[in-house]
Protein backbone atom coordinates (compact mmCIF):
# COMPACT_ATOMS: atom_id res chain seq x y z
CA UNK A 1 0.00 0.00 0.00
CA UNK A 2 1.76 3.09 -1.18
CA UNK A 3 -1.14 5.80 -0.58
CA UNK A 4 -4.70 6.67 1.27
CA UNK A 5 -7.11 8.31 -0.35
CA UNK A 6 -9.43 10.52 2.08
CA UNK A 7 -13.30 9.99 2.25
CA UNK A 8 -15.11 13.07 3.30
CA UNK A 9 -15.54 14.33 -0.28
CA UNK A 10 -17.13 10.90 -0.99
CA UNK A 11 -19.47 10.68 2.30
CA UNK A 12 -20.42 14.99 2.10
CA UNK A 13 -19.35 16.78 -0.78
CA UNK A 14 -20.94 14.36 -3.55
CA UNK A 15 -24.65 15.37 -3.12
CA UNK A 16 -25.78 14.59 -6.64
CA UNK A 17 -23.71 11.39 -7.20
CA UNK A 18 -25.87 7.79 -5.54
CA UNK A 19 -24.22 4.96 -4.59
CA UNK A 20 -24.51 3.35 -7.64
CA UNK A 21 -23.16 6.11 -9.79
CA UNK A 22 -20.51 6.15 -7.60
CA UNK A 23 -19.61 2.77 -8.27
CA UNK A 24 -20.21 2.43 -11.59
CA UNK A 25 -17.52 6.15 -11.88
CA UNK A 26 -15.07 4.06 -9.55
CA UNK A 27 -12.24 2.21 -11.93
CA UNK A 28 -10.18 2.17 -9.24
CA UNK A 29 -8.61 -1.51 -8.15
CA UNK A 30 -7.02 -2.75 -4.37
CA UNK A 31 -8.03 -0.86 -1.25
CA UNK A 32 -6.86 2.37 -0.56
CA UNK A 33 -10.21 4.25 0.83
CA UNK A 34 -9.54 5.41 4.35
CA UNK A 35 -12.21 5.95 7.20
CA UNK A 36 -12.89 5.26 10.87
CA UNK A 37 -15.73 2.98 11.88
CA UNK A 38 -16.85 2.37 15.35
CA UNK A 39 -13.49 3.34 16.62
CA UNK A 40 -11.47 1.26 14.00
CA UNK A 41 -9.39 2.46 11.26
CA UNK A 42 -10.37 1.10 7.78
CA UNK A 43 -8.67 1.11 4.93
CA UNK A 44 -10.43 -1.05 1.85
CA UNK A 45 -12.31 -0.58 -1.82
CA UNK A 46 -15.28 1.35 -3.12
CA UNK A 47 -17.31 -1.70 -2.26
CA UNK A 48 -16.40 -2.40 0.88
CA UNK A 49 -16.74 1.86 1.44
CA UNK A 50 -20.38 2.34 0.42
CA UNK A 51 -22.23 1.09 3.47
CA UNK A 52 -20.43 3.71 5.55
CA UNK A 53 -21.16 6.16 2.86
CA UNK A 54 -25.10 5.59 3.20
CA UNK A 55 -24.98 6.07 7.02
CA UNK A 56 -23.16 9.44 5.73
CA UNK A 57 -25.80 11.46 7.83
CA UNK A 58 -25.09 9.83 11.29
CA UNK A 59 -21.20 10.13 10.80
CA UNK A 60 -18.91 13.13 10.98
CA UNK A 61 -15.55 14.51 9.50
CA UNK A 62 -12.15 13.65 11.10
CA UNK A 63 -9.00 15.59 10.89
CA UNK A 64 -5.41 14.78 11.72
CA UNK A 65 -6.41 16.55 15.15
CA UNK A 66 -9.67 14.36 15.68
CA UNK A 67 -8.13 11.13 14.96
CA UNK A 68 -6.82 9.57 17.71
CA UNK A 69 -9.96 10.88 20.06
CA UNK A 70 -11.86 9.17 17.44
CA UNK A 71 -9.82 5.99 17.87
CA UNK A 72 -10.22 5.66 21.51
CA UNK A 73 -13.99 7.09 21.88
CA UNK A 74 -15.60 4.32 19.19
CA UNK A 75 -16.47 7.15 17.29
CA UNK A 76 -17.11 7.19 13.47
CA UNK A 77 -16.08 9.69 10.52
CA UNK A 78 -15.14 10.29 7.09
CA UNK A 79 -11.54 11.25 7.07
CA UNK A 80 -10.28 15.04 5.60
CA UNK A 81 -7.06 15.45 3.79
CA UNK A 82 -5.34 16.18 7.26
CA UNK A 83 -6.60 12.73 9.02
CA UNK A 84 -5.78 10.62 5.85
CA UNK A 85 -2.28 12.02 6.32
CA UNK A 86 -2.26 11.12 10.16
CA UNK A 87 -3.81 7.93 8.80
CA UNK A 88 -0.78 7.23 6.82
CA UNK A 89 1.57 8.22 9.49
CA UNK A 90 0.31 5.55 11.70
CA UNK A 91 0.32 2.83 8.74
CA UNK A 92 3.59 3.67 7.27
CA UNK A 93 2.09 5.10 4.21
CA UNK A 94 4.28 7.85 2.32
CA UNK A 95 1.21 9.53 0.23
CA UNK A 96 -2.21 11.16 0.76
CA UNK A 97 -4.90 11.82 -1.95
CA UNK A 98 -7.58 14.25 -1.87
CA UNK A 99 -9.00 16.77 -4.25
CA UNK A 100 -10.19 20.59 -2.81
CA UNK A 101 -8.15 20.93 0.46
CA UNK A 102 -8.35 23.61 3.22
CA UNK A 103 -6.12 26.31 4.33
CA UNK A 104 -6.22 30.05 5.63
CA UNK A 105 -10.02 31.30 5.78
CA UNK A 106 -12.65 32.62 8.04
CA UNK A 107 -14.66 29.70 7.88
CA UNK A 108 -14.89 29.25 12.03
CA UNK A 109 -12.00 26.03 13.42
CA UNK A 110 -10.54 26.24 10.32
CA UNK A 111 -8.75 29.83 9.88
CA UNK A 112 -5.88 27.56 9.84
CA UNK A 113 -6.99 24.51 8.55
CA UNK A 114 -5.29 21.23 10.00
CA UNK A 115 -4.54 20.45 6.15
CA UNK A 116 -1.68 23.02 6.04
CA UNK A 117 -0.35 22.01 10.16
CA UNK A 118 -0.39 18.10 8.86
CA UNK A 119 1.64 18.98 5.62
CA UNK A 120 4.80 19.98 8.49
CA UNK A 121 3.98 17.67 11.36
CA UNK A 122 3.96 14.19 9.06
CA UNK A 123 6.17 12.74 6.70
CA UNK A 124 3.40 12.33 4.10
CA UNK A 125 3.39 13.95 0.74
CA UNK A 126 -0.23 15.22 -0.36
CA UNK A 127 -1.82 14.84 -3.50
CA UNK A 128 -4.91 17.06 -4.44
CA UNK A 129 -6.37 19.44 -6.99
CA UNK A 130 -6.06 22.87 -5.19
CA UNK A 131 -7.45 24.76 -1.94
CA UNK A 132 -10.68 25.66 -2.23
CA UNK A 133 -12.08 28.92 -3.84
CA UNK A 134 -13.68 30.57 -0.79
CA UNK A 135 -10.26 30.31 0.79
CA UNK A 136 -7.45 33.26 1.11
CA UNK A 137 -5.27 31.29 -1.26
CA UNK A 138 -2.25 33.56 -1.79
CA UNK A 139 -2.18 33.56 2.31
CA UNK A 140 -2.34 29.56 2.33
CA UNK A 141 0.38 29.23 -0.54
CA UNK A 142 2.52 31.31 2.08
CA UNK A 143 2.04 29.82 5.10
CA UNK A 144 3.38 26.59 3.76
CA UNK A 145 6.05 28.33 2.06
CA UNK A 146 7.01 30.35 5.32
CA UNK A 147 7.02 26.20 7.15
CA UNK A 148 9.31 25.10 4.83
CA UNK A 149 6.26 22.68 2.57
CA UNK A 150 7.28 22.45 -1.29
CA UNK A 151 4.73 22.84 -3.37
CA UNK A 152 4.69 21.98 -7.08
CA UNK A 153 2.14 21.93 -9.88
CA UNK A 154 1.25 24.42 -12.01
CA UNK A 155 -0.23 27.84 -11.67
CA UNK A 156 -3.16 27.62 -9.38
CA UNK A 157 -5.83 29.60 -10.53
CA UNK A 158 -8.76 28.12 -8.17
CA UNK A 159 -10.35 24.79 -7.58
CA UNK A 160 -13.73 24.61 -8.68
CA UNK A 161 -13.87 28.73 -10.25
CA UNK A 162 -11.40 30.47 -11.37
CA UNK A 163 -10.90 32.57 -8.28
CA UNK A 164 -7.19 33.13 -7.48
CA UNK A 165 -3.70 33.27 -9.54
CA UNK A 166 -0.87 32.17 -7.49
CA UNK A 167 2.64 31.11 -9.66
CA UNK A 168 3.97 27.71 -8.04
CA UNK A 169 8.17 27.29 -8.19
CA UNK A 170 8.40 23.89 -8.33
CA UNK A 171 6.64 21.19 -11.24
CA UNK A 172 4.88 18.51 -10.68
CA UNK A 173 7.52 16.80 -13.07
CA UNK A 174 10.35 17.03 -10.65
CA UNK A 175 8.33 14.09 -8.43
CA UNK A 176 7.51 11.69 -10.90
CA UNK A 177 8.54 8.43 -9.20
CA UNK A 178 7.31 7.35 -5.88
CA UNK A 179 11.21 7.52 -4.40
CA UNK A 180 11.67 11.28 -5.48
CA UNK A 181 7.95 11.56 -3.43
CA UNK A 182 8.84 9.64 -0.73
CA UNK A 183 11.62 11.50 -0.36
CA UNK A 184 10.09 14.79 -0.17
CA UNK A 185 7.66 13.65 1.88
CA UNK A 186 9.84 13.72 4.83
CA UNK A 187 10.58 17.81 4.31
CA UNK A 188 6.76 18.53 3.70
CA UNK A 189 5.34 18.12 0.16
CA UNK A 190 2.27 19.01 -1.21
CA UNK A 191 1.24 17.93 -5.24
CA UNK A 192 -1.67 20.11 -7.10
CA UNK A 193 -3.16 18.84 -10.21
CA UNK A 194 -6.03 21.62 -11.19
CA UNK A 195 -9.15 20.91 -12.79
CA UNK A 196 -8.28 22.39 -16.38
CA UNK A 197 -9.80 25.86 -16.50
CA UNK A 198 -12.43 25.14 -19.29
CA UNK A 199 -14.35 22.69 -17.10
CA UNK A 200 -14.56 25.05 -14.49
CA UNK A 201 -17.54 27.08 -13.29
CA UNK A 202 -18.01 30.31 -14.80
CA UNK A 203 -20.35 32.30 -12.89
CA UNK A 204 -18.89 33.48 -9.59
CA UNK A 205 -22.24 34.75 -7.72
CA UNK A 206 -22.78 30.97 -7.24
CA UNK A 207 -19.11 30.84 -5.59
CA UNK A 208 -20.93 33.88 -3.38
CA UNK A 209 -23.94 31.56 -2.55
CA UNK A 210 -22.00 28.62 -1.65
CA UNK A 211 -19.69 31.07 1.16
CA UNK A 212 -23.49 32.23 2.14
CA UNK A 213 -24.69 28.78 2.58
CA UNK A 214 -21.56 27.87 4.51
CA UNK A 215 -22.05 30.58 6.86
CA UNK A 216 -25.07 29.75 7.61
CA UNK A 217 -24.72 26.08 8.21
CA UNK A 218 -21.85 27.02 10.33
CA UNK A 219 -24.18 29.70 12.63
CA UNK A 220 -26.40 26.37 13.12
CA UNK A 221 -23.58 24.04 14.29
CA UNK A 222 -22.85 22.39 11.24
CA UNK A 223 -20.17 21.93 9.05
CA UNK A 224 -19.53 24.50 6.50
CA UNK A 225 -18.08 22.55 3.34
CA UNK A 226 -20.90 20.01 3.01
CA UNK A 227 -23.49 22.84 2.55
CA UNK A 228 -20.87 25.34 0.38
CA UNK A 229 -21.00 21.99 -1.57
CA UNK A 230 -24.22 21.45 -1.86
CA UNK A 231 -25.37 24.53 -2.66
CA UNK A 232 -23.04 24.68 -5.69
CA UNK A 233 -24.18 21.58 -6.38
CA UNK A 234 -27.79 22.78 -6.48
CA UNK A 235 -27.11 25.85 -8.48
CA UNK A 236 -24.53 23.38 -11.18
CA UNK A 237 -27.21 20.86 -11.30
CA UNK A 238 -24.91 18.23 -9.92
CA UNK A 239 -22.42 19.00 -12.60
CA UNK A 240 -20.13 20.44 -9.82
CA UNK A 241 -20.25 17.32 -7.85
CA UNK A 242 -19.22 15.26 -11.15
CA UNK A 243 -16.18 17.79 -11.56
CA UNK A 244 -14.92 16.67 -8.17
CA UNK A 245 -15.33 12.83 -8.79
CA UNK A 246 -13.63 13.40 -12.05
CA UNK A 247 -10.30 15.28 -10.04
CA UNK A 248 -10.24 13.08 -7.33
CA UNK A 249 -10.56 9.88 -9.82
CA UNK A 250 -7.77 11.13 -11.82
CA UNK A 251 -5.55 12.00 -8.75
CA UNK A 252 -6.15 8.63 -7.23
CA UNK A 253 -5.03 6.87 -10.78
CA UNK A 254 -2.05 9.29 -10.61
CA UNK A 255 -0.97 8.16 -7.40
CA UNK A 256 -1.26 4.47 -8.56
CA UNK A 257 0.80 5.56 -11.34
CA UNK A 258 3.75 6.25 -9.22
CA UNK A 259 6.15 3.63 -9.56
Amino acid sequence: MDFLAETALLTHGLRSISNEELRAAWTVEGSCLAWVDRGALQVGTMEEYLPFRTRGKEVGRIDCDHLEDALKSGASGALTASGTMAACHRLGVFLAVSCGIGGIGDIRGEELCPDLPALVRYPVALLATAPKDMLDVPATFGWLWQHGVHVAGSECTGYLFHSTCVAMDESFADYGTAEAVRRAAERGLLLLRPIPEEERVVDLSILHAAISAGKQAEAAGKYYHPAANGEIDRRTGGESSWMQLRSFLANVRLAQELK
